[in-house]
């Protein structure tokens, strides 16, 4: 029987209590081996050279060189899977421009729970890590997209994304135009951050974009995000499209669940509904986005070449769920195309 590669990973990080905590903890895992740790980025890229690991931690906050900067030099020259370990910061997502692929917030550690948590969701994301590509998001033509006018109010965009998802949703968002469909988005992430995710694309946008709340009407040129830690669905209040809140237990490991919002999506939009399908491991998504276009929605899937992580996307067009797979630049023409 063939035994399963281990996932090679470089912690780094200039505390070592907490260098200790994170090696150890992750390595109880079997399928993960701690090859090296590094204390700072040039002990690091010497790690790199050295071990050539499939995977790296890094906390953002390093003596000699920030993280931000160490990644954002690495990638092209070491393309390796970068999964950023920081405090509860938007600082994350500078880590994600920049190149890194994911992240988690550093636990308590003098909390048990808090730390066996953390070490759970790292593990669960090094192994998927392990498996990403990594390069550039190829999108300049993205610059040179049509804005259109007149676009259709009483539809609804509805997009679901995991890793490589906040960079692939910058990537689309920043050239939608403020006469855009309501947007309802679910993004695989942490609490706390999600809040922080959509203060970034409002600042960053032409659109409005806010974290979900119990209720927020859906309506043109505005953007709502799932909180890291609910389950969002629409529904109808009135003739306006509408967020409810639906518990919090997990769907298909995820809470919030892209399949709870598409299946809402399904049977209160219909065909009004456009659905969207990004980057990201498992298999979240794919069941409601057929149910959307069992509807009548029409539907895009991201490609293979363009997504960091082809899960979500192959199991949603291996089952028929996508009408259009396509790259992450084309995306928004595809959206307005499909508008028309």
């Amino acid at each position: 029987m063939q035994v399963a590669k281990k996932v090679r990973v470089l912690v780094v990080d200039d505390s070592y209590l907490f260098r200790e905590v994170l090696s150890r903890g992750i390595s109880t895992d079997p399928y993960i081996e701690v090859v090296a740790v590094a204390v700072d980025p040039f002990d690091a890229r010497d790690k790199i050279l050295k071990y050539k690991p499939d995977v790296m931690t890094c906390d953002i906050e390093l003596p000699k060189m920030n993280g931000i900067e160490f990644i954002r030099r690495l990638i092209p020259q070491y393309p390796i899977p970068v999964i950023v370990v920081s405090s509860v910061s938007d600082i994350v997502f500078e880590a994600m421009s920049a190149g890194a692929i994911d992240f988690v917030a550093k636990p308590d550690v003098q909390s048990v729970i808090s730390v066996k948590e953390f070490l759970s969701d790292l593990i669960f994301k090094i192994k998927i890590a392990a498996k990403a590509k990594i390069g550039e998001l190829q999108c300049s033509n993205m610059e040179n997209f049509v804005q259109e006018k007149n676009t259709n109010a009483d539809k609804i965009i509805a997009i679901g994304a995991s890793t490589g998802g906040t960079e692939a949703l910058y990537h689309i968002l920043k050239v939608m135009p403020p006469t855009t469909p309501g947007i309802v988005i679910v993004q695989h992430i942490p609490p706390v951050f999600s809040s922080m995710f959509a203060e970034r694309l409002d600042k960053q946008t032409q659109l409005y974009v806010k974290e979900a709340e119990d209720g927020d009407c859906i309506e043109q040129g505005k953007v709502i995000i799932a909180p890291g830690n609910q389950h969002i669905k629409i529904v109808m209040i009135g003739k306006r499209y509408a967020i409810r809140y639906c518990g919090a237990d997990k769907v298909n490991g995820h809470c919030p669940s892209v399949d709870v919002l598409f299946e809402s999506v399904a049977k209160t939009a219909g065909k009004n509904a456009i659905g969207v399908i990004l980057t990201g491991m498992g298999y979240d998504g794919a069941k409601g986005m057929l149910a959307m276009r069992r509807k009548g929605a029409r539907t895009i899937g991201q490609d293979e070449k363009s997504s960091v992580v082809y899960g979500m996307p192959k199991v949603a067009f291996d089952i028929g769920a996508v009408e259009k797979q396509t790259s992450l630049e084309n995306i928004p023409n595809v959206i307005f195309s499909m508008l028309k």
